[in-house]
């Protein structure tokens, strides 16, 4: 008895460790347009990979998801468009320009523009002229030295005491 409940037990713990016959036996045109699909989706999960290369729990999800619609009948069209509707143009890896999506596709060029303004503006700032030295003929030339030298001549005495 205990010899039969075993073997029963045993049976059952191997049906929950079963792949999906559709990853089990794939076949090769639901595969290719699978891998197409998920190339132009983004993971959810990582953000920086496509569903087609994350190792996710949730990409693997998604994948199973478009290949059950695949073999629905579905367009790429159709599925591209109830994963939008689900999860958003985040999902896409090209986000159609949209008003909502209009930063997403200027923001780069904006940066861009933004940044060479800053390089001209720091550039002409430091090429300013340098005000030009008093002629040798100003009066307050004159007073300048002379206020020089009397600040020159304590500090020369106090060398020369030492």
């Amino acid at each position: 008895m205990r010899i039969a409940l075993a073997a029963l037990l045993t049976a059952f713990c191997a049906l929950a460790f079963g792949q999906a016959d559709e990853v089990a036996h794939p076949d090769p045109r639901v595969e290719k347009r699978l891998k197409d699909l998920g190339e132009e989706l983004r993971c959810l999960v990582c953000q920086n990979q496509t569903i087609a290369d994350s190792a996710a729990p949730l990409a693997l999800d998604l994948r199973n998801e478009i290949r059950t619609m695949i073999k629905q009948g579905k367009t790429d069209d159709e599925i591209r468009a109830y994963l939008v509707h689900r999860y958003g143009d985040f999902v896409l890896y090209r986000p159609p320009l949209k008003p909502t999506t209009v930063l997403l596709w200027g923001g780069p060029f904006a940066l861009l523009v933004a940044g060479f303004a800053t390089v001209v503006v720091v550039v002409r700032r430091r090429r300013q002229v340098v005000p030009a030295p008093l002629p040798a003929s100003d009066p307050s030339r004159a007073s300048i030295a002379a206020l020089l030298d009397s600040d020159a001549a304590p500090a020369q005495k106090k060398k020369k005491k030492r």
